[in-house]
């Protein structure tokens, strides 16, 4: 965790000295398990995000509890039984967008992006690499994605009724503001 701290403050800082900075608190970050049962669909709007423009470093940090479900029987099971959520109370991403050349800050517009780095889940960490577009409009970029993980590779014990997938959805919808 002092890690991550770190290397926010690192693009927090960098991104004033040596080029623009991009900021949200209120970044969604929602996932989706098809399973035998039923659909699972979690959501959360409060994932905190930064971006440095200058070389597209890329910080994210998501409280695991602020994940809502239409059930609250899911959502206590989900911190109870699956993420261990006292245990494990932040997921994070440590990484930067590998074609950030091609994300026009200052004319505006729309790019496919290819953002690879270090996840974190359930205090895991996995090399992970995902498509998506990276949108800028006026003082704004949005970031989007959709990628998928397995729960075996971070340690996340499914159970025998399979009551989740064993492959999550993950879609990342966040629009960072400049600062």
């Amino acid at each position: 965790m002092k890690r991550i701290i770190t290397v926010i403050a690192f693009i927090a800082l960098s991104g004033a000295a040596f080029g623009q900075k991009y900021k949200t608190s209120t970044g969604n970050i929602s996932f989706h398990s098809h399973a035998t049962l039923e659909d699972i669909d979690a959501k959360n709007n409060q994932a905190t995000a930064l971006l440095d423009a200058s070389n597209g470093n890329l910080a994210f940090i998501v409280a695991i509890k602020s994940f809502e479900f239409d059930k609250s029987l899911m959502q206590t099971h989900f911190n109870d039984n699956y993420m261990q959520s006292d245990t494990y109370p932040k997921s994070t991403f440590e990484g930067k967008i590998d074609n950030n050349g091609d994300v026009h800050y200052a004319q505006g517009g729309t790019a496919s992006v290819t953002v690879s780095g270090k996840l974190t889940i359930h205090g895991v960490t996995k090399d992970v690499k995902a498509a998506g577009t990276a949108t800028v409009s006026g003082t704004n970029v949005t970031l989007k994605s959709t990628f998928k993980i397995k729960l075996e590779d971070y340690g996340i014990k499914n159970d025998k009724v399979k009551n989740i997938s064993s492959e999550i959805e993950i879609t990342v919808n966040v629009i960072l503001a400049k600062q």
